[in-house]
Parts: C-alpha cells; sequence; structure tokens
C-alpha cells in the first residue's frame, strides 16, 4: 500500500514537472477551445449509489496539454462512520466539435474509520469550455474489492 503510493506521487510530481503548455505551439483555432495555462479549482457535490452516500469534494484540473489534464480531487462521504477518497486522475477530452465531453481514470485511494483500499477509477463527464466559471457533471466508477459508482455535480474557477 505504501509503495503505491509512493509511485503515484511519483508520477504526478513527475507530470507537473515535465509538462508544458507550449502556447507558441497551438493553432489559433484550437487556442479558443483549448485551456490556457494555470490549473482550475473548485467544489463538487454528489450521490454514491451503492454506500448511498451524499459526498462533497473539491477538485483540481491542470492541463498538461491541450486534451489532457491532471485530475486530483477529493471527496468526503456523509454516511455511517468516517469515509473518504483521494483520487489521482487523468483527464482527456476527444477531438469533438465542443470539447465539453472528457473521459479519465487513475487511481483511488478510499479510507476511513476501517483502513484504507486502492482501487482504478474509470469516470465520464460533460464540461463547460468557456468563461472563467466552469460547471461539469461526471460520473465515476470505482473498480476494485467493493466496486462502487457516483455521480457528481460542480464548478471550477481558474
Amino acid at each position: 500500500m505504501k509503495g503505491i503510493l509512493q509511485r503515484v506521487t511519483m508520477v504526478v510530481l513527475l507530470c507537473m514537472v515535465v509538462a508544458s503548455t507550449a502556447d507558441a505551439q497551438r493553432r489559433a483555432r484550437r487556442r479558443s477551445v483549448a485551456t490556457t495555462s494555470g490549473p482550475r479549482y473548485g467544489p463538487h457535490l454528489g450521490y454514491n449509489f451503492d454506500t448511498e452516500d451524499l459526498l462533497i469534494g473539491a477538485q483540481v484540473s491542470w492541463p498538461i496539454s491541450p486534451q489532457i489534464d491532471l485530475y486530483p480531487s477529493f471527496d468526503y462521504y456523509f454516511g455511517p462512520g468516517t469515509l473518504w477518497a483521494l483520487n489521482f486522475d487523468l483527464k482527456f477530452r476527444p477531438p469533438t466539435r465542443s470539447g465539453a465531453w472528457y473521459v479519465g481514470g487513475g487511481l483511488n485511494l478510499l479510507g476511513g474509520s476501517g483502513g484504507s483500499d486502492t482501487n482504478l477509477n474509470l469516470l465520464t463527464g460533460l464540461e463547460g469550455r468557456r468563461g472563467r466559471t466552469r460547471p461539469f457533471a461526471e460520473a465515476r466508477f470505482i473498480l476494485g474489492s467493493g466496486s462502487t459508482f457516483q455521480i457528481a455535480g460542480g464548478f471550477s474557477w481558474r
């Protein structure tokens, strides 16, 4: 468990150090749709269907390229006991007309009063692509021992 967390931390740090947005190399058309450099952050609310818990959380979306973002997030579940999750994901925007749809995946660290567990995340969602405030809605499958499904929606700001 500790070894996996150290590896994930090293990969995240490496991606942050190596990644650049390469603004000078983007075409003008892509610039209007693509993200500008710098992170977007904000809150979200959601519901986990398997544990039947409401959740509240926060996320950061850090562009690595015009189509890929580093996407760490935190969820706190309102249910019996203390349950929380740290997610270390990558978001990919397939080439679409609006660029609003994204898919992604990564690691989920689920913790609480009963210990912790490492799982796999698969996610998909829609995100507004214009302006400083960007609403989003997403569905997330957490695959591992005791797989779950949850939806969340919120806002990100620059």
